[in-house]
Parts: C-alpha cells; structure tokens; sequence
C-alpha cells in the first residue's frame, strides 16, 4: 500500500507544479495532496504541525492567486474598471482561450476595462502591464511553493 501512495503523491507533486501554468489544475492545492499521501505512508514521515502550516500557506497562496493581478492592475495606476476587467479578462482568458488566455487575459481585460471607463491608451496599457505582473507574480510564489513540497518530499525520502 505504501508503494501506491507514494506513487500518487509523486504523480500529485508533479501535477501540482505541473498546475503553477496550467489554469485547469489547482497547482498547490494538488501538491499538498501529495503531501497527504505521502503522509500516511510508513516510510515518509511530516509532523502534523508542518502539514498545518503548509496548508495555510496553500491557502494564503490560492487566495494571493486570484487577487495579485487586481493589486498589480491598482497600484499601477488603474481604476475600478481595470480590477473588474482584470477579473473578466482572467475568467474569458480561461475557458475561453486556453492554454494562452491564462497570460493575455489580465492584460487583455484591464486594458479593456480602463479604456471603457475613460482612460487614455498609454495609462489602460500600464494599468494592463500591472495585471500581467501581478500574473507572473503569482505564478512564482505557486511555483515556489510546489517546488518547496518536492524538495521536503526528496529530503523525507532520503
């Protein structure tokens, strides 16, 4: 039995990083499942107090997800209708226009956003930059994260 766990939470571990760039898997979530997994075997051994903090940052993670391209979309000087356009744009980017929506979506919806609410084309472009940051931001920290659950996985299983 503790053969096929850790033969599914590697498979978890690897989807999960797989996941980082892949909109249709939740990369960290996936990756902590491996972790589970890899928990109740005999062989691999987390506390439970490392797992508890792992799933809080599996959280704060999912959550930094879908707002960083919003901060980034603010903070570079866009307004309401480039959150919200940054919103739609990642949604339609998604399911409408997968695997590359994912990257022009924010970019492509905060620009749309701005310029509808009455923005000039320079500062609807920096307003979309933002979001494409606060995208490629979030994708390091998910990244970060799921290669931190391999190399505890690699360093147990030594």
């Amino acid at each position: 039995m503790d053969i096929l766990l850790i033969i599914l939470g590697v498979l978890c571990l690897l989807l999960g990083l797989a996941g980082c760039f892949l909109p249709v898997l939740p990369g960290p979530p996936l990756s902590y499942v491996g972790l589970l997994l890899l928990y109740f075997t005999d062989r691999i051994e987390f506390s439970g107090v490392s797992l508890g903090i792992w799933a809080l940052l599996v959280v704060i993670v999912q959550f930094l997800d879908y707002i960083t391209p919003m901060l980034g979309t603010k903070y570079s000087g866009g307004s309401k209708y480039g959150n919200w356009g940054c919103v739609i744009g990642t949604v339609v980017g998604i399911f409408i226009f997968p695997p590359w929506g994912i990257l022009v979506g924010p970019f492509a919806g905060a620009v749309i956003g701005e310029l509808l609410g009455g923005k000039n084309s320079f500062e609807a472009f920096k307003a979309g930059l933002g979001a494409f940051l606060g995208f490629l931001l979030s994708v390091v920290v998910k990244v970060s994260l799921c290669s931190y659950f391999i190399y505890r996985f690699i360093i147990a299983f030594i």
